[in-house]
């Protein structure tokens, strides 16, 4: 995602100003921001052009002339999602927004259409069991189940490696050698792949303590049974940007009750709510640490994420989430697996 600093302006900004920001960024386009950088509108060439023709100088001001309901996208959108968004519109550059309308950056469809090479290392957690999809995983470990035309995994990896996160990190176990005989190396699917071996149940987070010495920069650690289109780009930025030591993708759930809920005081009735919706974050699979969260990791033991982020907030060492709006399927039951395979195609 492009630099977007050199091209902002101030509501009150004169004409006369706008013109010298869009020439010197060189991208035709000025965005208008407020004092926390909220989004408040565009700016083109055309926009002053049109603004000059009706009689407005360059020592106006643009308030007038500023494009108020652009075209943007959001931070958890995929490239496809952007990329689509973009062709519809026919236009070259979009916006990227956080949930608060906050400007985090601006795509262009060349840069879209190419991905730079990353240092950043994914770490796939594919040793569980996969006891909840038995009898499909008596023979098969649960990443290298199919769905669509390729295992699981292989959908993990190749969404990693569109985004330039090439090197990989395989925590293998429950027949590891099916893994490791369909994957290889990496190098025919474009990416390099090392294997990390447990020897006993470790958690979510525990086998992280098997490669402390090959996590140099900040890195992705995710379920390797999950689906999703997340932009894993705009999460890793969105990250560095925040300074956390801890991002962890989150995905909004909502319940509703299927009852009445009555709230009462002692035995004071106080109100009815018939049937009300209760809305939750859980945790999306999907995290990024920096080495630093290594040294609460235990060696060689049994350790989950959440205790992870729990000791993280404990020692008030900054831990963010991330929202995950886009497609996400958790394949640990048979009705999920099932409709992952329904669903594949249209998503991916």
């Amino acid at each position: 995602m492009r630099s977007y600093k050199n091209i902002l302006l101030a509501p009150n900004a004169t004409i006369r100003e706008s013109l010298l920001v869009i020439g010197a960024g060189a991208r035709r386009i000025a965005l208008v921001v407020d004092e926390n950088e909220k989004l408040m509108g565009t700016l083109t060439d055309g926009d002053i052009r049109r603004g000059l023709l009706s009689n407005l100088s360059l020592s106006d001001s643009i308030e007038s002339i500023i494009f108020k309901t652009p075209t943007v996208c959001n931070i958890s959108d995929s490239k496809e999602k952007i990329l689509e968004v973009a062709l519809a519109k026919k236009i070259y550059q979009i916006p990227i927004v956080d949930n608060d309308g906050k400007l985090v950056g601006i795509e262009g469809v060349d840069t879209l259409l190419k991905s730079d090479a990353k240092v950043n290392k994914v770490v796939l957690m594919v040793g569980g069991l996969g006891t909840r999809l038995r009898p499909l995983t008596d023979h098969t470990p649960k990443p290298m189940l199919k769905v669509g035309d390729k295992p699981i995994l292989e959908t993990i990896i190749l969404n990693f490696k569109k985004y330039g996160f090439t090197n990989i990190l395989l925590s293998v176990s429950y027949k590891a050698e099916i893994i490791e005989s369909y994957f290889g190396d990496g190098s025919k699917f474009g990416v390099n792949i090392e294997y990390i071996y447990e020897e006993k149940r470790m958690g979510t987070a525990g086998a992280l303590s098997l490669m402390r010495e090959k996590l140099n920069e900040p890195f992705f650690v995710m379920n390797g049974d999950l689906l999703t289109n997340l932009n894993f780009e705009y999460m890793m930025k969105f990250h560095l940007d925040n300074k956390s030591v801890a991002t962890m993708g989150v995905r909004e759930y909502d319940f509703q009750v299927p009852y009445g809920v009555v709230n009462v005081d002692g035995h004071d009735i106080l109100s009815i709510e018939e049937k009300p919706t209760q809305h939750f974050f859980v945790s999306g699979g999907v995290y990024i640490l920096n080495t630093e969260a290594l040294k609460l990791i235990p060696n060689n033991e049994y350790y989950d994420m959440p205790t992870l982020f729990e000791n993280l907030i404990t020692k008030k060492m900054k831990s963010i989430s991330f929202p995950i709006r886009g497609y996400w399927m958790d394949i640990g039951r048979v009705e999920e697996f099932e409709k992952a395979n329904d669903e594949y195609y249209e998503v991916f």
